[in-house]
């Protein structure tokens, strides 16, 4: 059977951990980056300069963790936000816009979430005030918290309505882009933890399956390779 390709878009960031979950699930992941900002990793299986792609020959896009976005792209000044980095933005907002016209699948993981909820006009609490249960710092591993899934959504039906996952963020979801539905909420604060459109396939999670799973996974929280191994399902429906 076909493998899905995936579309993982960054700049200077590594990704191995998502190319490696993404692999696991059943898709190819192909990083996609500027030339200028490609920092040669032998872990990926294809590295791809934004000037040659083309949303045709991919199947789904996968928008992973990272930085803030600038809150200018929500309507407001920086009160909060930390590694804006422009040039990310331009990259995902342009690969997210293409993969949405033409109605492909799209994942997001953390920032993914969040930039998604923006490019459908959504906006951002710039920092929580419950950050301590969210955020932590790089030398750390990674927060864990409850979750609560509403009854019957793609996540229940992975993990039931109550269970626990990581999570290393500091902002949230603050009001929902259009068609957005909310999936999940933390247990404790009422944090959207998760989201998928209406009309689309198009899912989010706040936190990081990439790092519940393989080598990451974890007795604490649920294994993380589920959600991506939906995500390779959404997409097989799609190929031809």
């Amino acid at each position: 059977m076909k493998r899905p390709r995936i579309v993982i878009p960054e700049i200077n960031q590594n990704v191995k951990n998502y190319v490696n979950a993404v692999s696991a699930a059943g898709m190819d992941p192909i990083v996609v980056s500027l030339q200028e900002a490609q920092v040669p990793q032998t872990y990926q299986q294809e590295y791809l300069d934004y000037s040659e792609f083309r949303v045709a020959e991919y199947d789904g896009l996968l928008i992973p963790g990272g930085g803030d976005i600038n809150p200018i792209r929500y309507g407001q000044e920086n009160h909060g936000s930390i590694m804006v980095v422009d040039e990310l933005d331009k990259l995902q907002f342009s690969i997210l816009d293409d993969f949405v016209k033409t109605g492909k699948p799209v994942f997001g993981i953390c920032r993914g979430h969040q930039v998604i909820n923006v490019y459908f006009g959504g906006t951002m609490i710039q920092h929580l005030p419950t950050s301590f249960r969210h955020a932590r710092k790089l030398e750390e591993p990674d927060k864990v918290h409850g979750c609560i899934a509403e009854e019957g959504s793609w996540l229940a039906k992975l993990y039931g309505t109550k269970f626990s996952h990581n999570s290393a963020h500091h902002q949230a979801v603050d009001r929902l882009g259009e068609n957005l539905v909310t999936d999940s909420h933390c247990l404790e604060d009422g944090t959207i933890e998760s989201m998928h459109h209406a009309a689309l396939p198009i899912y989010s999670v706040q936190w990081h399956p990439e790092r519940m799973c393989l080598d990451w996974e974890r007795d604490d929280t649920v294994n993380g390779l589920p959600v991506l191994q939906f995500f390779c399902g959404v997409c097989s429906s799609f190929l031809r």
